[in-house]
């Protein structure tokens, strides 16, 4: 049998959705709403005659009843990051109407929960005043290519393929549901900013669907600001705030610092990463010792570490030698999603540490909650895995568009907002974020190149928590408030 006779004999894949009504109580009032969820089939125009099934997108939208008019209202879409993430961590932890029976709260920021587990009402969700789209990637979720397509890491693992086939889902979802005439927002988690701040120049350009308001949680627009390159000093001095914010939570600090409010603290520490850390790194071999050594340690007294080691590593302190360094002494690894969370190695005397502890904490509860939710409540059937973090995406990623340069998209951030300045844009920030840290992202935006009165259209926030602020219930609580804030502005 011929490879052409094999491919007629495949079956021409079809959209497979299941819709199911539900209500949710909360703070003394109900919430009708349906949902929409299953697999969407993917298809590129081939020529004038049709077009090709490419690949199965997996989606969960929900739609508020009776509120108002469905064409006013508000429709959101979300994604989170990796590459390589499921759209899980927001809909489950901060926008839906379940959320993980999760709370990572100061006084027990070192609590497992018990397995099983199952999703509880979540009185902090937005569908109050959007409705909500969350969209896994090809490759995650159950989300994947058409057979024959699987092979070609260049048809869907790329950055301008992946904003492709998300943006034409979002043409897709937005046209057979008659949504163009609603406010329109994105909202995307870790590299979900990436995108969303990529899909606001392609939406625009490609479709000419232009968006109210983007929403940026634990952000990444700039990726020089977070990988520690040789020759890169920009990383070494925009993480040291958080890394201070680490040591002033774990108790590694002077008395006097520990009394200061964290806005007053961060202040005094960025003052200094400007003023006499920026300027030393940028000597390099020529700056003079006594000066290397009065730097080392003044930032050994804001980031909980020796001043021996900082000279060690050059006055450079890479985020995985810090994660392991900082609690050394008590033998335990601080987390890089959120460094409130630590846990134990086995090697002590590592370098860097086994695995994040933070993502420990929430990768089971999460994947349950899932699964258990999708298939039970939902009534969506399949015996694929469901890929909360597919580990066989991210290998396969290219940026063949930022050859011999950093990933970079606030270029197309800042033209879709001057393009639409009516467009909105709200940046969630952790403080205790050690894979976007909000200093990097303080840069980026202040690097943006907003004129004529645009920037004003930037909201920045700030949370005492990490990467998954939502796991932190008062930085939820605020969080949730903030977004309803923005999209009820923004519509």
């Amino acid at each position: 049998m011929t490879e052409s006779s094999k491919n007629e004999e495949l079956p021409v894949p079809e959209d497979n959705v299941v819709t199911t009504t539900h209500t949710l109580r909360i703070r003394g009032k109900t919430i009708r709403y349906t949902v929409d969820v299953g697999t969407v089939v993917l298809k590129e125009e081939v020529d004038k005659k049709g077009h090709k099934p490419k690949a199965e997108m997996f989606f969960i939208a929900f739609t508020r009843v009776g509120k108002k008019n469905r064409v006013r209202r508000p429709l959101t879409f979300s994604f989170n990051g990796g590459p390589g993430s499921s759209s899980v961590w927001m809909l489950l932890g901060l926008l839906g109407p379940k959320r993980v029976p999760l709370s990572l709260d100061d006084a027990v920021a070192e609590k497992r929960l018990t397995p099983p587990y199952q999703v509880e009402n979540n009185e902090f969700t937005l569908l109050e005043e959007t409705d909500l789209v969350f969209i896994d990637p090809v490759g995650t979720g159950y989300s994947r290519p058409l057979p024959g397509e699987e092979n070609d890491p260049d048809e869907f693992f790329t950055f301008r393929r992946d904003l492709d086939s998300v943006g034409e889902f979002i043409r897709l979802y937005t046209s057979r549901n008659e949504r163009w005439s609603s406010p329109k927002f994105l909202i995307g988690e870790s590299y979900g900013t990436t995108r969303a701040a990529g899909l606001a120049g392609f939406l625009q350009d490609r479709y000419g669907l232009y968006l109210n308001g983007i929403m940026l949680v634990s952000a990444v627009l700039n990726f020089q600001t977070i990988l520690f390159h040789p020759g890169n000093e920009l990383p070494f001095v925009v993480y040291v705030p958080t890394y201070a914010m680490t040591a002033k939570y774990h108790g590694k600090l002077d008395a006097k610092y520990v009394t200061m409010s964290d806005r007053e603290f961060i202040d005094e520490v960025i003052a200094f990463t400007q003023n006499e850390y920026l300027p030393a790194l940028h000597k390099g071999s020529s700056l003079h010792t006594e000066t290397r050594n009065e730097v080392a340690e003044r930032l050994a007294g804001y980031v909980g570490l020796s001043s021996d080691y900082i000279l060690r590593n050059n006055l450079r302190v890479p985020i995985m030698r810090y994660a392991k360094e900082v609690l050394r002494t008590e033998g335990r690894s601080v987390g890089r999603f959120d460094s409130r969370i630590s846990g134990v190695d086995k090697d002590d005397a590592a370098e860097n540490f086994e695995r994040d502890p933070s993502f420990d904490v929430v990768q089971g509860v999460y994947s349950a909650c899932l699964n258990d939710y999708v298939r039970r409540e939902l009534k969506f059937e399949s015996d694929l895995p469901y890929e909360i973090l597919s580990f066989k995406v991210l290998p396969k990623w290219q940026y063949d568009e930022f050859q011999n340069n950093f990933v970079n998209v606030t270029e197309t951030l800042r033209g879709a907002m001057m393009k639409n300045p009516h467009l909105k844009l709200f940046i969630a920030n952790g403080f205790y974020d050690m894979a976007t840290p909000f200093y990097a992202t303080e840069y980026t935006v202040n690097h943006l190149g907003l004129r004529d009165g645009v920037d004003s259209n930037v909201t920045m926030a700030y949370y005492s928590a990490g990467h998954m602020m939502y796991t932190h219930k008062p930085s939820l609580r605020a969080l949730s408030s903030d977004l309803k804030k923005f999209i009820r502005q923004g519509s």
